[in-house]
């Protein structure tokens, strides 16, 4: 534990800025290093923003070289949830080739004995810390496995197993909610449980729990459902980080250690909808869902907001508006969700951030496309 609590302080000071960095495997994205917006308009999706198609292609040009998914505004370092990202990005394009060398990159600068992945690398020393952090596991076991399908490779499908049965055997834990998804190794030393509800992917424990008929998997599902419901029931928005007991009960925190700034709904928390809207289960859409009423109090969205739904911060994120349009499609509302996404390109355009720009190509994907294994449209509508 101790190393990744080290890695998230050091990437809050290297970052600058007054927030919390949120976890072994991320860092804040900061909305800076801006660089002139694309004017093309190729590719358009309904409303004008480009389609799910150009922001994977556009997101693969612009950060991923040698097989390696470049954190081009936060020093030019990798991460494994990048490198998860990737691998996603790449699969729903269909570009095997890309796909191919993101995986190979990551096998070999990232993977260790254990099958999971190595938190960060840098040019400078290479592997800089070697703790795993669960949702780029979890992210890179999912797109294995479906890429072994799509792609006919089954040493993906074989890699992509033998990485969910070390997420399951090391990266779990049982309380009296269900069995949940602790960040990573490190987090498993002792209850209360540090837990982030944006790391659980419906998607993912379906796709795993197919691919490997272990039944821990349908365990995973609905624990985290649970433990996501009790947040929700407890606040207006899920926060970054949250400390669950053995006896189920969650108490929301600012840092994954407990300590340090406000607690918000920010950089990991904005993902959650985005992950329960993509699940073909009502009960998980549902509550991405619950907060939309809450989301859509201001048109115009804060990178960082209070669990009552006011900005703590004057800075802006793709992220924002496509965790909205997930929680605004999973209740229907697809008008609604058709702005936002709009508003996310628009934000990750104006200002390109390797964080903002994934979750630009991702969100998209998700919410209009079954490609990677959801169920967010039920009209077709495919990118």
């Amino acid at each position: 534990m101790t190393s990744a609590l080290v890695a998230v302080v050091a990437v809050a000071l290297t970052i600058g800025i007054a927030i919390v960095a949120t976890a072994p495997g991320r860092s804040t994205d900061t909305e800076r290093a801006a660089q002139p917006a694309s004017t093309a308009t190729s590719g358009s999706a309904p409303g004008g923003r480009r389609s799910a198609a150009t922001l994977r292609e556009d997101f693969l040009d612009r950060y991923v070289r040698g097989g390696r998914v470049v954190r081009t505004d936060q020093g030019g370092d990798t991460v494994s949830e990048g490198q998860a990202y990737g691998m996603l990005v790449a699969l729903a394009s269909g570009d095997q080739r890309r796909f191919r060398s993101i995986w190979s990159w990551t096998r070999q600068h990232l993977q260790g004995d254990d099958h999971l992945l190595a938190w960060r690398w840098t040019t400078e020393g290479g592997t800089a810390d070697e703790q795993s952090a669960s949702d780029a596991d979890l992210d890179a076991a999912r797109a294995l496995v479906l890429a072994g399908e799509r792609f006919d490779r089954p040493s993906y499908t074989t890699a992509g197993k033998q990485m969910a049965s070390a997420i399951l055997d090391r990266e779990t834990a049982q309380t009296d909610a269900g069995r949940i998804l602790l960040p990573g190794p490190w987090a498993a030393t002792g209850q209360p449980y540090a837990y982030d509800a944006s790391y659980a992917s419906p998607v993912a424990f379906a796709v795993l729990a197919k691919a490997t008929g272990d039944p821990r998997w349908e365990q995973l599902e609905r624990g985290s459902h649970a433990v996501t419901g009790t947040i929700l029931a407890n606040a207006a928005l899920p926060s970054d980080w949250s400390q669950v007991h053995q006896d189920g009960t969650v108490d929301p925190m600012p840092s994954a250690n407990g300590t340090g700034g406000p607690v918000v709904y920010g950089w990991d928390a904005m993902r959650m909808p985005l992950r329960y809207a993509e699940s073909c289960t009502a009960s998980d859409r549902a509550l991405a869902g619950s907060i939309a009423p809450t989301l859509q109090r201001n048109t115009q969205l804060a990178a960082q907001l209070d669990l009552g739904g006011t900005a703590v911060t004057d800075s802006t994120s793709a992220l924002a508006y496509a965790a909205r349009a997930a929680s605004e499609q999973a209740t229907g509302s697809t008008t609604a969700a058709s702005r936002d996404l709009l508003r996310a390109d628009r934000t990750a355009a104006t200002t390109h951030t390797y964080y903002g720009d994934a979750w630009a190509a991702l969100g998209a994907t998700m919410l209009t496309s079954d490609v990677l294994g959801g169920c967010a449209t039920s009209s077709g509508g495919a990118s």
